[in-house]
């Protein structure tokens, strides 16, 4: 079936409605628009769906939802018998249509006979995945698109475990969607009569309560709740759900001056104040840093719409506010931790990502305890932790990955990025006592352990033939043979596609332990690195660089060096 004759069927389809024909007869006379809205179907990948909100196969919208969901009930019936009693946790965050979409989900399988547990309004993406584990779920299904821009959505799914779910149980679910070939066999209940029949029940602050309760009991020095500080707090949410659980977090363990930028505060899927809702971008703190001027902050923080990530600045050398990177944040957090922990040792773990600053990794062996890397995605880290637990192996101290993403108890299993404010907050308190900021104690780790310098470029491919365009650049790295010739410092490559790495020599090792997945790294003798990977959630390219020296201009000469030959070589 051509893009075209999809179009056509949706036009015709009886499970359309009125309105929703109307938006696709409005673009008949717009080809490329018609073909990029069907030349495929929306995929649903290891997390689940993202896509562009619109009508068609390969947008998101109620019909995609209610496909998606019927899939993932149909594997939930066959893989677990007690999928109907456990019922499904479901929550939503402030995007366009997110509360539609959660409902939708809800019906869906109530429609299967499957109860949900609904929350009563927006929440966050870390509150969900406690809620599966407390609530004792099959699963849980959260609406939202992360960072990305006004336009998109998405929906994801969690294991009973808390965790993001991992490429085996979605290729089951992903099985049972491409059985639905007839929009008939989607089940969907009427919602008063879900309601009546209790599969729809509806939570609220009674699970917010037992949330923050842990999350505050992960604080490690409670001697600094009972000083006084003189703290002060500029905090975004950026539009999303981060409002209500980070400024009472925050008013619980005792910071009284938290500042909330006001006009960033009202959740808003069009997130009219900023370009778009990520904390990695620095634009996103603009009017956090005009907040904090005005009051002379110690620290702003900012979370993403569906609160899992969290970006900080604070003040540099020159005394002006400047945003931390995800690593810089990561490996404060991972010194802070250890130096607050007694008695470290090999049997406690720190998790990063491959894609993640070693520099946090350095300071975690040096103090005693154990590294482990895990691919790009919160999942893997989720599915670490559950592996310590069921093997009874390792004491689980902190997770993270540089793009603002971290981790620290059990009780839940994806970023957290309440979570991670306290401790931020708590760092930041017990470094103010010692007359430092952040800034300042990095510069301690870097004069204690080197100099890092990272960043991340990505390069976006539209379209239809987005996705082709980036994996003939992943394949021409793979064959072309001449890596070592155009990085002269490189050492060996490691590919993660097929499990082998390459040196310089000419000799291979298939010693790669981690799953498959399409990431080519570049090591360097200086220990310095590159990766490349394409996104699994937007038509992107994305180059990571982790760059080591003895300073600052050292790191931006060679990081511009390599940004250079990345660059002829993608363009």
């Amino acid at each position: 079936m051509t893009y075209m004759d999809k179009y056509i069927e949706w036009i015709n389809n009886e499970h359309i409605s009125g309105v929703d024909k109307n938006e696709l007869v409005s673009i008949k006379d717009n080809p490329d628009e018609i073909k990029d809205r069907f030349y495929k179907d929306l995929e649903f990948g290891t997390g689940g769906l993202r896509g562009i909100i619109g009508i068609g196969s390969n947008r998101i919208n109620i019909y995609t939802v209610r496909k998606a969901t019927q899939g993932l009930a149909s594997y939930l019936l066959k893989a677990n018998e007690d999928a109907t009693k456990m019922g499904v946790a479901i929550a939503y965050d402030s995007r366009n249509y997110s509360e539609v979409f959660a409902t939708e989900a809800a019906l869906v399988l109530a429609g299967n006979g499957i109860k949900t547990y609904l929350f009563e309004s927006l929440r966050s993406t870390p509150e969900l995945s406690f809620t599966v584990r407390h609530l004792g779920c099959a699963c849980g299904i959260v609406i939202t698109a992360s960072h990305n821009p006004k336009e998109y959505n998405g929906y994801k799914v969690y294991n009973q475990y808390g965790g993001q779910i991992t490429p085996n149980y979605a290729k089951g679910i992903i099985s049972e969607i491409n059985q639905i070939s007839d929009w008939e066999k989607i089940k969907r209940m009427d919602e008063t009569v879900a309601r009546n029949k209790d599969l729809i029940q509806i939570i609220g602050n009674e699970v917010d309560e037992v949330y923050l309760k842990k999350v505050n009991d992960l604080i490690l020095n409670r001697r600094l709740l009972k000083k006084e500080t003189n703290l002060k707090i500029v905090y975004t949410p950026l539009h999303g759900t981060g409002l209500m659980p980070i400024t009472k977090c925050l008013y619980e363990l005792g910071y009284n001056d938290v500042n909330v930028v006001k006009a960033q505060a009202i959740p808003d899927g069009d997130f009219s104040t900023i370009k778009s809702p990520n904390p990695e971008e620095h634009e996103a703190f603009r009017e956090g840093i005009e907040l904090a001027e005005e009051i002379n902050a110690d620290i702003i923080l900012g979370t993403d719409p569906d609160c899992d990530r969290i970006g900080v600045v604070v003040k540099n050398d020159k005394n002006e506010y400047q945003v931390l990177t995800g690593n810089q944040t990561g490996a404060l957090l991972v010194d802070y931790i250890l130096k607050s922990t007694e008695a470290i040792n090999s049997n406690h773990a720190i998790i990063k990502t491959i894609v993640t600053s070693d520099l946090g990794a350095k300071i975690a062996t040096s103090s005693g305890a154990t590294v482990f890397e895990t691919l790009t995605g919160f999942k893997y880290i989720g599915e670490k932790i559950q592996e310590f637990e069921e093997l009874n192996s390792h004491e689980f101290l902190f997770g993270y990955e540089e793009s603002y993403g971290y981790l620290a108890g059990t009780f839940v299993r994806d970023k957290d990025a309440v979570i991670a404010c306290a401790l931020i907050v708590e760092m930041t308190s017990y470094y103010k006592q010692h007359g430092k900021n952040l800034f300042e104690a990095l510069q301690d780790i870097y004069k204690e352990y080197g100099y890092y310098l990272d960043d991340l470029e990505t390069f976006t491919f539209e379209g239809a033939d987005g996705q082709k365009k980036i994996q003939d650049i992943m394949n021409k790295l793979r064959k072309d043979g001449e890596m070592f010739s155009i990085f002269q410092n490189a050492i060996y490559i490691e590919d993660y596609k097929t499990k082998t790495t390459q040196f310089v020599d000419g000799s291979t090792k298939k010693n790669i332990q981690l799953p498959l997945s399409d990431v080519i790294r570049i090591m360097f003798d200086d220990d310095s690195w590159l990766a490349i990977r394409p996104s699994g959630t937007e038509p992107k390219l994305k180059v990571y660089y982790s760059i080591i020296g003895d300073n600052h201009l050292f790191a931006e000469k060679r990081l511009l060096k390599l940004k250079k030959i990345i660059n002829s070589i993608i363009r």
